[in-house]
This record gives C-alpha cells, sequence and structure tokens, in this order.
C-alpha cells in the first residue's frame, strides 16, 4: 500500500467532524504551497513574458476598466 492509499484509508476513518477540519486546514495548506510557487515563478522571471504582453495590449488600448 502506498502512503497516499494510507492516507486516503486513514480519512475515510474519519468523523465527520474531523473531515471538516482537515477540509480546512488542507485549503489553507494548499493556498500557502500555491502562493509560495506563484512568487517564485514571480522571483523567476517565469511571469515577466505574461506581464508584458498584459501591458502591451493595455497600451494598445485592448482592455477595458474594471
Amino acid at each position: 500500500m502506498s502512503k497516499r492509499e494510507a492516507i486516503e484509508e486513514q480519512i475515510r476513518s474519519l468523523t465527520r467532524e474531523d473531515r471538516a477540519a482537515l477540509r480546512r486546514w488542507f485549503l489553507e495548506f494548499d493556498a500557502e504551497a500555491w502562493d509560495q510557487e506563484i512568487e517564485a515563478d514571480v522571483e523567476a522571471g517565469k511571469l515577466d513574458g505574461l506581464a508584458d504582453a498584459a501591458l502591451e495590449a493595455h497600451r494598445a488600448g485592448k482592455t477595458t476598466p474594471l
């Protein structure tokens, strides 16, 4: 049995309240991990092309105010 399968089995045995608490914890954990990935991508310049394209579209009048 893989580690993931063992965790899945343990989750199935949780009470409704414990599953809700785990869900809240995991959403926060996952959001933090996503934030760290985005920050690393920004620092590495991986989003520069997208930002440049968006700014160019704006300068060309291809955007609308929110």
